[in-house]
């Protein structure tokens, strides 16, 4: 099995989830890996390390989805692999829910999301997002 990080997705992934017909609920599993330091694009200077920086936008990102109707469910920190091999380990692990795919596309791709998505990019070295739904 081949392990990609990425920060964004790419416009296939987002068009799949705007083509799914279900209004159900999805939990969004990310596992995220960050920078040992924040670098902004813009060059600003900063102290903040990686996990920081994303934090700042997590902050923001867990009141915007609150205010769509979903909810953070659990954040976590990575800290051993019990089953499998991976060459490296993710760093935290957060479940997110929003009230459906399309909704999820909507607030990622708000104005709003655009604005602090600047910390995200500083502190994220990627992330795999993974789609889920109740059993």
């Amino acid at each position: 099995m081949e392990v990609v990080n990425a920060v964004y997705p790419q416009p296939a992934q987002i068009a799949a989830l705007l083509a799914q017909e279900s209004e159900a609920p999805v939990v969004m599993v990310n596992l995220l890996k960050f920078k040992a330091a924040a670098a902004y694009a813009d060059g600003r200077p900063t102290t903040l390390s990686g996990r920081d920086a994303y934090m700042l936008y997590g902050e923001q990102m867990t009141a915007l989805v609150a205010a769509q109707g979903g909810r953070m469910m659990h954040s976590v920190r990575v800290e051993a692999l019990v089953i499998g091999e991976v060459g490296e380990l993710w760093d935290a692990v957060a479940l997110v829910e929003y009230p459906s795919a399309k909704a999820f596309v909507a607030i990622a791709t708000s104005p709003e999301v655009n604005a602090i998505g600047v910390h995200r990019a500083a502190g994220l070295a990627g992330q795999l997002l993974i789609q889920c739904r109740t059993l």
